[in-house]
């Protein structure tokens, strides 16, 4: 995937200025033969990083445009610009004739970066769904932006001082969500959003936000023909001419998304998957009935231990901020099986289950939320005295009425985190004291709540959709497979992340995305007769790590793990023991649960470990 960086400052660029473009452009060429083109003013600086035709740079006099990415315009006009002249220069022509509107009229995967040099004027954004993120930072009136972390703290105005509320953060998510950094002096955008510069003061807003429907007039065939037609053109914009490959997990969205592209290509396509020789996480049984129903070329790849231990600290390296999410780890493995191949261009199956509601916890969220529609003299006046009353403590169906009616008055999205261990047990039995007293714990909800009500729909399941497009998607998801297919070399698309794509699902009423409580009711109807029928009906299962249950029996991995957890312990962090706590659970009581926290502590001791000095 291709990168940008660069700068715009209050004063004129010091001698050796170029070198500091060299350093910020550095941590994006993940090969030698990736290409570097830069542009200096006087005071501003823009580099792109590319492997391909993937990234533009153009300069006019003092306005500098830099585009990452595989954008198109809604506007024939500005496309036709793009064919002769390249989309840097067909967005600095918007940009002049329409000033921030011109991002309204972008479409596909991008980041870009505006500079107008005499007016200290600049602007940053991101596609809609965040898939090409940029970092920004800004020091005594300059801004400093790049498309990791790292780029910008290779500027040297730019300090990098790990965020504790950051580290919270991670711990909550298991990732670092936007617009917050690991580092104090940073900050990211969040999906479809832009940054407006203007002589040292920012200001920030969002050029998209969905419009979503409650109802729609449409017929469930009219719709799931719409669908069927929309899909062929997201694939064909993804891969236009037919050499790239696919991700196949077996699952919905890897299936429909390989078998539109074999339809597409009237040839066999070339497709990846991965397999755990270990009960429960391996789906090859589905990527094989895909590959027969739709006469795919498919190669599979075993995950071993070994191939964990070997991978694990250099994928720790490779992200920009720590990420503890640990299908990261068959996603390199599929990456680089496939790049070893002579794959450079993949197709990905991601944003299926954000789109088309296919996420178990919303039919969960949906039983908790019809509690509020019992009228109220029956839940005031019976089944809350019955569930609080002393028969409770004996009788199983009153404790989970009980229960039931405790997280049914929770209010959303906060219902959403009632599992997560920050909320199950006491702080101060996780974290040491003097780092609570650096943090604000109330944080992580008050992000989650920020974007659930941003949607502007009167659905908690299109809340909740759109929760998931921020957090799920741009935050852990697609930052997971875009590193780890940068790291090995391949450029992935993500077709169900289509513009045409997203604006269909927002259509779709929320009683066809469940009905009743059938996750994708409508995407499954309108692909039931496409796909093949055991696909339709297989149980969610996901790209999971056997993580915990090798940790039992492998030494290597045993040896990484507790070098790292001793490390952590040493942090001023978590509590020792409650690392122990953690260690003696994995090996007593549920390999698997445990084994995914000690996960995420011992990649981010690995990251730190990789990325700043003690």
């Amino acid at each position: 995937m291709s990168g940008l960086c660069g700068w715009l400052a209050a004063q004129h660029n010091p001698p050796g200025h170029q070198l500091w473009l060299d350093a910020m452009a550095g941590p994006l060429r993940n090969t030698a033969t990736q290409s570097v083109e830069s542009r200096c003013g006087k005071s501003c600086a823009l580099a792109v990083t590319s492997p391909g035709k993937t990234a533009d740079l153009f300069q006019d006099g003092d306005v500098f445009v830099a585009v990452s990415g595989q954008p198109y315009w809604t506007d024939s006009d500005f496309q036709q610009l793009v064919q002769g002249q390249g989309q840097a220069k067909a967005l600095a022509s918007a940009y002049r004739q329409k000033g921030l509107d011109a991002l309204k009229l972008l479409r596909g995967s991008y980041a870009v970066a505006i500079v107008r040099e005499n007016r200290e004027e600049a602007v940053l954004a991101v596609d809609w769904m965040g898939t090409r993120p940029l970092s920004y930072a800004v020091s005594d009136g300059q801004l400093v932006f790049g498309s990791s972390a790292d780029c910008v703290r290779a500027h040297p105005a730019i300090a990098c001082t790990v965020n504790h509320q950051a580290i919270f953060d991670y711990f909550y998510f298991n990732m670092v969500p936007s617009p917050r950094s690991i580092y104090v002096e940073q900050r990211k955008l969040e999906p479809a959003q832009y940054l407006h510069f203007s002589r040292g003061r920012i200001t920030t807003g969002y050029h998209w936000l969905p419009a979503f429907q409650d109802t729609n007039p449409a017929s469930l065939h009219e719709l799931s023909d719409e669908l069927h037609e929309v899909l062929r053109r997201a694939v064909k914009r993804s891969a236009p001419d037919c050499n790239a490959a696919a991700f196949l997990s077996g699952g919905l969205d890897s299936t429909t998304v390989a078998g539109v592209f074999s339809e597409l290509c009237q040839s066999p396509v070339n497709t990846y998957s991965i397999g755990f020789d270990v009960p429960g996480y391996d789906e090859t049984e589905y990527a094989r009935i895909a590959a027969a129903r739709f006469k795919l070329s498919a190669h599979e790849y075993y995950v071993t231990p070994k191939d964990v231990a070997d991978a694990t600290p250099l994928i720790a390296q490779a992200y920009d901020e720590p990420f503890g999410n640990s299908s990261a780890i068959p996603v390199y493995h599929c990456a680089r099986f496939a790049r070893q191949q002579g794959v450079d261009v993949m197709l990905a199956g991601d944003g299926g289950d954000e789109l088309f509601a296919g996420n178990k916890r919303y039919v969960k969220q949906k039983i908790f939320e019809q509690y509020s529609s019992i009228p109220s003299w029956l839940r005031h006046g019976a089944l809350e005295p019955l569930a609080f009353s002393a028969l409770g403590k004996g009788f199983p169906p009153v404790r989970k009425l009980r229960s039931y009616i405790q997280q049914a008055r929770i209010p959303l999205p906060q219902r959403l985190e009632t599992y997560n261990l920050l909320h199950m047990l006491p702080l101060t039995d996780i974290f040491d004291a003097g780092f609570l007293e650096s943090i604000d714990s109330r944080q992580p909800l008050e992000m989650l709540q920020k974007a659930y009500s941003r949607s502007g729909s009167h659905s908690p399941l299109n809340n909740m959709l759109y929760l998931d497009w921020k957090f799920t998607l741009a935050d852990n998801d697609l930052r997971k497979v875009n590193r780890m297919c940068e790291v090995s070399g391949i450029d992935v698309r993500y077709p169900m992340l289509d513009n045409e794509l997203i604006e269909l699902s927002a259509r779709i009423p929320p009683d066809l995305k469940i009905k009743g409580f059938k996750l994708r009711y409508f995407f499954k109807q309108a692909l039931k007769d496409f796909l093949p029928a055991e696909i339709i009906a297989k149980r969610k299962q996901g790209f999971g790590l056997p993580f915990g249950e090798w940790l039992q029996s492998s030494p290597a991995l045993q040896e990484m793990a507790n070098d790292s957890l001793r490390g952590m312990k040493s942090r001023g962090y978590l509590r020792p023991e409650f690392i122990d706590r953690i260690i003696h659970s994995h090996r007593t009581e549920h390999a698997g649960f445990y084994g995914s926290m000690l996960w995420t502590i011992m990649m981010l001791e690995l990251w730190l470990r990789s990325h700043t000095r003690r």
